[in-house]
């Protein structure tokens, strides 16, 4: 009898557990508390800013999805293959420094919210957020399908209820006095999925059809978190309120209004700080990607007790500035370019198209389009991009000898 050597395949995720992941990324209060923001504008062009924003930006997720999915690899291990294997480094270590934001940021949104509901101080709740997430580490993406689909169960009811209530509130609070342009409220809403560009392919890259994976993932997560903000504005317009222990009270949730708090923190905060700990990968073959994710969120929970982390508006605009470059310049070399620049240290060219499209977003948002920055300067960045790499090939022609 011949032995036959078995390889064992990889455990691949299936779409149904991409959806669950994305579902309960979208399905957190800070994209509530983003929703409340956009009050000035009224329902009507808020709820426009809303979807135009996310089907901007749930695009570009989309393509970055593709792009890490098809070749297997992680966000930033796919960013090598177009600024170079050092390049890349300079946003992998971006990505963990927004990531550390992140984390710090919903831990002290959680806890704020939960102690607004309950009581019992500010940093015990951000502690038991921190173990809860922690936890949620431990178990591990692979072994997460059953609990997460629990979870998510929970937080839907849990959400439909909020919802719901919300529908039926009879108060009209006046508009807020602080001015708010469609263009910066168009921002808002492309920066929240832009802010998960640079992590999509940490989870589309172990799934079983990672481009129907990343359109799975992309449809629900824009779906969901429309739905969030949409919860916020309304909530503000109807109550007064960007406060979401405040919201949870006035829309009649006690304990269920702390299980969505904690639930959503929890799902949500856990994609940040396990793809900090995948980019922390990128950056160095030795480190371990979950011991990172554990010290990520250990940090984040430290900043969470001692940082004012309240109005996160400025740092949504950070993001899209580095990140919509980036994912211009990788679609276009993704589309154009037939060579794979991860075997080099640099690739100049790309990395400076992308220095121009980043000064290009922040002059743009001096400018106050009515259509926003993101838009603008992805296509702008785009042409750029598409026309080094043009001009890179002709010289690679006129450099390459003569052949009879």
């Amino acid at each position: 009898m011949q032995n036959c050597q078995m390889t064992q395949s990889p455990k691949r995720t299936s779409l149904w557990a991409n959806g669950l992941i994305w579902f309960g990324a979208a399905l957190s209060i800070a994209e509530i508390q983003t929703g409340t923001f956009l009050a000035p504008l009224g329902f009507g062009q808020g709820m426009l800013a809303i979807f135009m924003g996310h089907l901007i930006g749930c695009a570009l997720l989309f393509g970055a999805g593709v792009i890490g999915g098809k070749v297997r690899k992680s966000s930033m291990e796919a960013a090598k293959m177009t600024f170079g294997s050092r390049g890349a480094l300079l946003f992998a270590g971006l990505n963990i420094l927004q990531l550390l934001g992140w984390t710090g940021i919903m831990i002290y949104e959680g806890a704020l919210a939960a102690g607004g509901l309950l009581g019992a101080g500010h940093e015990l709740w951000c502690l038991l957020i921190g173990l809860l997430i922690i936890l949620w580490l431990a178990i591990g993406l692979e072994n997460l399908s059953r609990l997460n689909a629990l979870a998510m169960a929970a937080l839907l009811l849990l959400t439909l209820l909020l919802s719901s209530n919300l529908a039926s509130a009879s108060g009209a609070a006046p508009l807020p006095a602080e001015a708010m342009s469609f263009g910066l409220a168009l921002e808002l809403s492309i920066a929240m999925p832009l802010s998960w560009l640079p992590l999509i392919s940490d989870y589309t890259r172990k799934a079983q059809k990672p481009v129907r994976a990343a359109a799975v993932s992309t449809i629900v997560y824009g779906l969901v978190s429309s739905w969030m903000y949409l919860m916020g504005l309304g909530a503000a317009l109807a109550f007064g309120e960007a406060d979401i222990a405040q919201i949870m009270l006035k829309s009649g949730l006690g304990l269920a209004g702390l299980a969505i708090i904690l639930f959503s923190t929890v799902t949500t905060t856990y994609l940040d700080a396990y793809s900090a700990g995948v980019s922390g990968e990128a950056l160095s073959s030795k480190a371990k990607g979950k011991a990172l994710a554990i010290a990520v969120t250990l940090l984040g929970t430290g900043g969470a007790i001692f940082l004012p982390l309240l109005d996160f508006t400025d740092f949504l605009y950070f993001i899209g500035s580095v990140f919509a470059p980036m994912i211009a310049v990788q679609l276009v070399n993704h589309l154009m370019a037939s060579r794979n620049y991860e075997t080099s240290l640099f690739c100049w060219s790309n990395l400076l198209v992308w220095l121009a499209g980043f000064l290009l977003y922040r002059f743009l948002m001096e400018t106050d389009l009515p259509i926003g920055s993101t838009l603008p300067d992805m296509l702008l960045t785009m042409c750029l991009s598409a026309a080094a790499i043009v001009l890179g090939n002709r010289q690679k022609e006129k450099e390459e000898p003569a052949t009879l």
